[in-house]
């Protein structure tokens, strides 16, 4: 796969197409398997490490999905390129940050990652646009039974799939929704979110999930458990949860417009006006400020600018994608004026094609 490439696209998550995607972004289904023959990767050396990569990356060709998988040997990437899957959403950091033989299975749509030597021999992951867990299912159901049509998974009776941690044991299934809760957050009604779902036993991270922080408004809700639970359990239960999230973040939405609308209506302008003209931009505050806009464009507040278009931004706006971008090193000031340029060019387009 030619990473330079994937500059100038997005993946199929990002481009807002789903059901409920104006608040959510994207629908993501992860397994953890492991081979019966091999350690796990915590207890394996750099041979066995090989030796499961080369299984493995074998047993891809052979899987005859819908569209082909690119490989990419993340174990001979630079630190950059590495932080540019990472910002895709096409590897974990774990995956990015660890070490020996590694490589990962990438759709054409962006929308299936085959990590092999993450924290377990392989992870698979489905991404989808909006709520769509069960097209998420479908699809990583009939991958992992063919993955272990040719291979033997480290399965117990008792305990299910086994896992390098155990928290992961049984299903090794990880569902999460990413969700946009700007509204929320305006009103501090967040953290009464994040209240009940701790109480339900699932986990909010941030963007890039576990220990990540929270930008741009953008949450990811999960499961905590595996054990003792079916997928389908795990997936109904998420069903049952995000349908009630989405309600509250567009009643707040509303209410927001209806009490408030020519202030909301001055902080979204002033955010797409920061966009388009500064000379200067934080990651963070870019995040901030396309939350804003984001939220207009849903709102109707905000007409020349499409979905699609900020979703964009989020990720191309990263540090890594940013000077992939510029084919060059860039310290923290020199991506904060590149994003600033970045920016302007992107959204002075858009006006320019209107006019």
């Amino acid at each position: 796969m030619d990473l330079e490439s994937l500059t100038h696209t997005s993946g199929e998550w990002l481009r807002g197409t789903g059901p409920d995607s104006d608040i959510v972004i994207s629908s993501r289904i992860r397994l953890a398997r492991n081979l019966a023959e091999f350690p796990f990767p915590n207890r394996a050396d750099d041979s066995v490490r090989s030796d499961v990569e080369s299984l493995l990356r074998g047993k891809f060709d052979g899987l005859h999905l819908a569209k082909p998988l690119d490989y990419v040997n993340v174990g001979s990437l630079a630190q950059l390129d590495r932080q540019f899957l990472v910002e895709r959403q096409l590897i974990s950091r774990e995956h990015a940050d660890s070490h020996g033989s590694r490589g990962v299975g990438i759709s054409r749509e962006e929308n299936v990652s085959l990590m092999i030597n993450e924290e377990d021999h392989l992870r698979i992951q489905v991404l989808r646009s909006g709520f769509a867990l069960d097209e998420c299912w479908r699809e990583i159901d009939r991958i992992d039974d063919a993955i272990e049509s040719q291979v033997t998974y480290a399965f117990s009776e008792q305990l299910g799939y086994l896992t390098a941690c155990p928290t992961n044991a049984g299903t090794g299934i990880r569902v999460s929704v990413m969700v946009h809760l700007p509204a929320l957050v305006i009103t501090k009604e967040i953290q009464k979110v994040f209240q009940a779902l701790q109480k339900i036993s699932l986990a909010v991270r941030g963007l890039y999930g576990e220990g990540s922080q929270a930008m741009g408004d953008f949450y990811q809700i999960s499961n905590q458990v595996t054990l003792g639970q079916s997928e389908q359990q795990i997936i109904t239960r998420l069903q049952e949860v995000v349908p009630n999230i989405i309600g509250y973040e567009r009643r707040v939405r509303n209410t927001l417009v209806k009490n408030n609308r020519a202030s909301l209506h001055d902080q979204i302008s002033r955010a797409y006006g920061i966009l388009k003209n500064a000379m200067t931009i934080t990651s963070q505050e870019t995040m901030q400020l396309l939350s804003s806009v984001r939220m207009g464009i849903n709102l109707g507040l905000i007409d020349d600018l499409e979905i699609p278009t900020v979703n964009e931004l989020f990720i191309h706006t990263q540090p890594a994608h940013l000077q992939k971008i510029r084919h060059e090193h860039l310290e923290s000031a020199q991506r904060n004026t590149a994003r600033a340029s970045y920016l302007r060019q992107r959204l002075t387009h858009r006006e320019n094609e209107r006019n």
